[in-house]
């Protein structure tokens, strides 16, 4: 269980500022029903190009919710230079910190602000740039560097949590990798030759390697991963929690589950869903 602030725990259960605001003198939406966060970010100018009044709509968790109504408070009063400023740590840090699972929140509040004010400014909203990197929440890979280099980030973890980046299937971890190498400048370690390992061996390090990597990424959708049996070079696993009825749970087995089991354990692991 995540540990929140009593300002976070505040801004959730009293959330400031949620509505819309009918004539907005700038608008930004971020995000997706479909992704499990959405929001819409408002302002209102006053005659001195200062913003008077921020609202917001949110979809989300109660970081996401704390968040957008932080954000709202923090520029009132601000003129739009001094407002695009604002990082996603600002916000993090004015809510007294955010779990680091939770920092992507804070990331789409700066970026609903930035397409506010890009909206007011009549400037065309920019389309998706640079290659799509992770397919499950459509994060490019310009999106990633950012982050890396703005919250000196050094793990795939770290993308995720900022991100959600990594979050799916997990086939695009090894390139979110490349990305984080590339800006810190260090060189991909070289890969180690397979071990040959008895059955018994190869039971204790799938079950770690489940505990370890796995489940840590399920849980994070409330799902997790059990160990039945294993066959040889067949897993049998039981899927649980929201991953049991998700439609999507072949290719988590598949994409995500099997390709770590691969990298971690051996390269003709094949896992299998049993009931």
């Amino acid at each position: 269980m995540w540990e929140y602030t009593d300002k976070v725990k505040d801004h959730f259960l009293n959330p400031r500022n949620v509505g819309t605001i009918e004539d907005a003198d700038g608008v930004g939406e971020v995000g997706s029903l479909a992704c499990g966060d959405a929001l819409t970010f408002y302002f209102k100018l006053d005659e001195n190009g200062k913003i008077k009044d921020a609202k917001f709509q949110t979809f989300g968790c109660a970081s996401a919710i704390a968040s957008s109504s932080a954000l709202t408070e923090m520029v009132k009063g601000l003129t739009l230079k001094e407002a695009k400023k604002i990082t996603n740590e600002d916000i993090a840090s004015y809510l007294g910190g955010l779990p680091k699972e939770k920092m992507h929140c804070s990331v789409m509040g700066r970026e609903a602000l930035e397409k506010a004010i890009t909206c007011y400014l009549g400037e065309p909203e920019k389309k998706t740039e640079g290659e799509i990197v992770c397919e499950c929440f459509g994060v490019t890979d310009l999106e990633i560097a950012r982050v890396v280099r703005e919250n000196h980030l050094k793990t795939v973890e770290d993308v995720t949590d900022y991100t959600k980046a990594g979050g799916g299937c997990g086939n695009c971890h090894d390139r979110i990798q490349e990305i984080i190498d590339s800006i810190l400048g260090t060189e991909l370690p070289k890969k180690k030759e397979p071990l040959v390992l008895t059955n018994l061996q190869k039971i204790k390090l799938i079950e770690e390697s489940i505990e370890r990597e796995i489940n840590p990424t399920l849980k994070k959708d409330a799902g997790k991963l059990e160990l039945v049996d294993v066959d040889g070079n067949r897993v049998m696993v039981r899927l649980g929690g929201t991953c049991a009825a998700c439609t999507k749970s072949h290719v988590t087995l598949k994409h995500y589950v099997e390709a770590k089991l691969r990298e971690l354990v051996a390269p003709e692991l094949v896992v299998e869903e049993v009931q």
